[in-house]
């Protein structure tokens, strides 16, 4: 009987984790580095670059059954990076730092400014899916700095240029 309980126990445990192997947990464990965020946004940003880069490419070269594969999986991996960003914006900074200020509070104005640049940043990541033009992920770089700018304290851009470096 007791073994009955220990496989059902597991089970649960099991089935509960799996729902969240692909995001940062959304209860206070207490283990974040907004850095390191930051740090994969720019890298999802730079990708999406890529990308683009990649698919012009393909669209002026010969149209074959490899380079329409590979166009395919071009557009694919900018989709997916963009994806990554607004999900990192929305389940990350949006739910779980950013925390809300009512009206006449304390840090209220900087609630606003923050929330305003990641929902640009959203919207311009938006826009790298629906198209090619390189304009758009370095709108995106630019809102990054903005939110960067924002976001951290003296020490936080410290540990970010430090993450860069390495």
């Amino acid at each position: 009987m007791k073994f009955k309980h220990i496989v059902y126990l597991a089970a649960a445990v099991i089935i509960n984790s799996s729902n969240h192997l692909f995001g940062h947990c959304q209860v206070p464990c207490g283990i974040y580095d907004d850095a390191a965020r930051i740090v994969l946004l720019k890298e999802h940003v730079t990708t999406i670059e890529k990308a683009m880069h990649q698919i012009e490419q393909l669209s002026e070269s010969d149209s074959n059954a490899q380079n329409m594969n590979q166009l395919i999986r071009w557009v694919n991996t900018k989709e997916e990076h963009a994806t990554l960003i607004q999900s990192t914006i929305a389940d990350y900074f949006l739910a779980q730092k950013i925390k809300p200020k009512m009206n006449n509070e304390d840090g209220r104005q900087l609630y606003v400014d923050q929330t305003l640049v990641l929902q640009q940043i959203i919207v311009a990541t938006m826009k790298c899916k629906q198209n090619v033009d390189q304009s758009k992920p370095k709108k995106v770089k630019q809102l990054l700095g903005q939110f960067i700018n924002l976001y951290f304290d003296d020490h936080g851009k410290e540990h970010l240029r430090a993450l860069e470096k390495s």
